[in-house]
């Protein structure tokens, strides 16, 4: 009779039990509900790379298109600047068209492409194809001449980016191999500014992004590649560097949500179409 008494007690107890599963299981719901339909809010700034920049304001405005309570703001000022100002807190996101410094290690870093440098000629210049060592001369000071090039009796004018350029710091790196740049160089501050000077001086040399490259300016082949999407993939093409993104430690907010969407494959579409080669 005992053992009935109890049995009846613990089939009540876990019946209990059971209802109080339920409609706790009931009282979150509404809560996970909530969570997925959230909508972003609030504002970020991209500060850094100018040849990051363009592709950076199409990301941008992507992202704000999809998260219109957000707003997204895209600055440039240099590769180290936007690292600086990443890591003092000046922007939430740095951008960078070189590879970290040791001493900018410390920083989380995202590839989000890869870049060529273009050597680019003003569209009349007969020459068509250098190799490394070429450039690295016509940049040290050594070859003064499209003459000495198989171009025109004329002398060659030199142009390149301000110190602390990611763009300038790859093709130090990658062309110059810790030689100098002749200090007889017209120096500019922007992709732009540089594309703009060599289209209006018909001996003049510069260097840009691969996204910035349009009819104004004429590509070089590099050891006898030109400069396109394949080539870079496959390694042919030689003057090649990384798009990156740096944070001070791992992304918060929207920080993270916005890195999450440049990963993503429609935002690496955007990339593409961009004329730079997607990390996908």
């Amino acid at each position: 009779m005992l053992f009935r008494k109890n049995a009846g007690f613990l089939a009540l107890i876990t019946a209990l039990f059971m209802v109080s599963l339920v409609l706790g299981g009931c009282g979150q719901a509404p809560e996970a509900s909530e969570t997925k339909g959230e909508e972003l809010t609030g504002s970020l700034t991209i500060a850094g790379s100018t040849s990051v920049q363009p592709v950076s304001e199409l990301l941008a405005e992507a992202f704000m298109d999809e998260n219109p309570q957000t707003r997204v703001r895209v600055q440039g000022g240099g590769s180290s600047a936007g690292i600086t100002a990443a890591e003092g807190g000046a922007a939430e996101i740095g951008a960078s068209s070189r590879d970290l410094k040791e001493d900018e290690k410390h920083l989380t870093e995202y590839i989000i492409a890869q870049d060529g440098i273009v050597i680019v000629v003003h569209p009349s210049n007969p020459v068509s194809d250098l190799s490394l060592e070429e450039v690295k001369n016509i940049y040290r000071g050594e070859i003064t001449s499209w003459y000495e090039l198989g171009g025109t009796d004329a002398s060659l004018q030199v142009v390149t980016r301000e110190e602390g350029s990611g763009t300038r710091g790859a093709f130090e790196e990658i062309v110059m191999e810790d030689e100098y740049i002749t200090d007889r160089a017209i120096v500019q501050n922007s992709t732009g500014a540089i594309a703009t000077t060599v289209a209006g001086d018909e001996n003049a040399i510069g260097y840009i992004s691969l996204a910035a490259l349009d009819e104004k300016v004429k590509d070089l082949k590099i050891e006898g590649a030109e400069p396109t999407r394949e080539n870079i993939v496959s390694g042919n093409y030689k003057v090649s560097r990384p798009f990156i993104y740096v944070t001070k430690g791992e992304p918060q907010g929207l920080a993270k949500s916005f890195i999450d969407f440049v990963m993503s494959p429609q935002a690496q579409g955007i990339i593409e179409e961009a004329g730079l080669v997607s990390v996908n």
